[in-house]
């Protein structure tokens, strides 16, 4: 590839991932105000052809239903218990300190900004989660969301969603976390302070991750177990990890597949790890700009990644990462892994142990802009000659897609349809959509493995039912869990007779 072609792409980039970001900054850290009516679509992408362009339209737009103000000292569970499908809760700036479950369909909650002033959702250091949402067509829009111990916005299992123009600092586990969802959106948002993921697919389909600033956690975007997804136009800075695209082992879904990560700027991330102790997340190593684990079909392409002290692009599988338990039903090899363009600058100034010894294997001094380790086939890299690299012998020089410019989005053409518990039981969609994200099966994530709540609770439903209504925290290397209080009775028993079935 010439240089001029190369010069081109990384101009167009910063051109236009620059202006995105500043764009972004503005909205959240300036004198703004915004109302429902100004709530409209900031996405004009599609994929190929144009698919997908009218449902991200339709995931954007006003909502058909009445408008519900909630003002400083009222409750916003109030308002949400009151509204009704295509309904808008629309709430005043103040602090807010509660928890929001919603479960009902098509659903906005839309925060009004005024003069710099923000609707807050304040967890103040005791309250687990912020947001929890279990319906389809859900919006959560422009809050500021700070001190809670769980999550931000956790998804369970709805579709069709979006969260964008949130403000979300020091909120435990999660920031923003849809669960077992397909066709969202997440967008312009600013999340610093988090101790897992600041934004966190998991287990989810046809997802669209843009213009979001993440800074100051342990990992700032991950995709996990997730399939056909974009990630554009970010900033990621000052995390341990930047972008992460992994393929969990324990899991209900076993693959994550069909990821492009792309225009994003990818620098400095080289914050302390300060993930929980024995969990997968805490093996990221700090100084990672961009990290693969057994993912497949991932195109990275005009990124700037820089100054990132490990690496900047890790690609690894299964035995090869820290705090890996193998599963035997899932591939723990990354597949055609396709690194085109991107600008590398100053990474590996201070690479791990383990890259220290591949650099000596290869009698290089110079850290690396990409390093591969372990098993997988059918990856390439343009420009390898370059760049800095170490254990991509065995890839191609040319990549069979020379640029991802045609495909706009990984959107369906038509919003999805719901979860259906036609061809699975409710206790596996509720299992798959709350438990899951925390507890693998036979493996440390956020709480305890499957097996090991199996065995304490053997022949004994009620008890966990009991529990996640009221938890406590019992052990002290492990945080506290959120309380899943809002599902009724019958669901909680349901959810638990399911989690002690489960076999993998």
């Amino acid at each position: 590839m010439s240089k001029k072609r190369i010069f081109a792409g990384v101009l167009a980039l910063i051109i236009a991932a620059g202006a995105g970001y500043f764009v972004a900054r503005k909205q959240f850290l300036g004198a703004i105000s915004i109302d429902t009516a100004s709530a409209q679509s900031l996405l004009t992408g599609a994929r190929t052809a144009g698919a997908g362009k009218e449902n991200a339209a339709a995931l954007t737009s006003a909502m058909s239903g009445k408008i519900i103000t909630v003002k400083s000292g009222e409750l916003i569970q109030d308002a949400v218990n009151l509204a009704k499908p295509g309904d808008t809760v629309q709430v005043m700036p103040g602090t807010y300190s509660e928890t929001v479950y919603i479960d009902k369909d098509n659903i906005a909650l839309i925060g009004v900004i005024q003069e710099g002033q923000w609707p807050t959702l304040d967890g103040i250091g005791k309250l687990n989660d912020a947001v929890l949402y279990s319906g389809n067509g859900i919006r959560v829009e422009n809050f500021k969301i700070i001190k809670y111990k769980g999550n931000a916005i956790m998804g369970q299992a709805g579709n069709n969603f979006v969260i964008r123009h949130n403000w979300i600092q020091d909120t435990g586990v999660y920031g923003i976390f849809p669960q077992f969802g397909q066709n969202g959106l997440i967008q312009y948002n600013v999340l610093s302070g988090i101790e897992d993921a600041a934004i966190y697919v998991g287990m989810s389909d046809n997802i669209q991750v843009d213009h979001n600033e993440v800074h100051g956690n342990v990992a700032g975007i991950e995709i996990e177990n997730s399939r056909h997804a974009v990630v554009e136009n970010n900033m990621v800075y000052d995390n341990a990890g930047g972008i992460l695209t992994f393929v969990t082992p324990w899991l209900p879904i076993k693959t994550t597949f069909d990821v492009i990560i792309r225009n994003n700027f990818i620098v400095d991330n080289n914050h302390k790890n300060f993930g929980a102790p024995g969990s997968i997340v805490s093996g990221v190593p700090s100084g990672s700009g961009i990290i693969v684990m057994a993912a497949k079909d991932v195109m990275i392409e005009n990124n700037v990644i820089r100054n990132n002290k490990n690496a900047g692009i890790i690609v690894a599988d299964h035995k090869s990462f820290a705090n890996i338990t193998i599963d035997p039903e899932s591939d723990p090899y990354p597949d055609r892994i396709q690194v085109l363009s991107n600008l590398f600058s100053n990474n590996g100034t201070e690479p791990m142990d383990e890259i220290k010894a591949l650099m000596l294997a290869s009698m290089t001094r110079q850290g690396p802009d990409i390093v591969a380790v372990g098993g997988g086939s059918g990856s390439c890299m343009v420009d390898r000659a370059t760049h800095a690299t170490l254990g991509i012998s065995s890839w191609a020089a040319n990549c069979p897609k020379a640029t991802t410019a045609d495909i706009v989005t990984l959107l369906l053409d038509k919003p999805a349809v719901p979860r259906s518990t036609a061809t699975v039981t409710k206790g596996q969609v509720l299992y798959n959509g709350i438990c899951a994200g925390c507890h693998a099966y036979s493996a440390r994530m956020i709480g305890p493995p499957t097996q090991i709540i199996q065995a304490l609770y053997l022949g004994n439903p009620q008890g966990i039912a009991d529990y996640i209504a009221k938890p406590s925290k019992k052990r002290e290397d492990f945080p506290p869990m959120p309380s899943q209080g809002h599902l009724t009775p019958e669901l909680r028993l349901t959810v638990a007779e399911y989690m002690l079935s489960v076999k993998n």
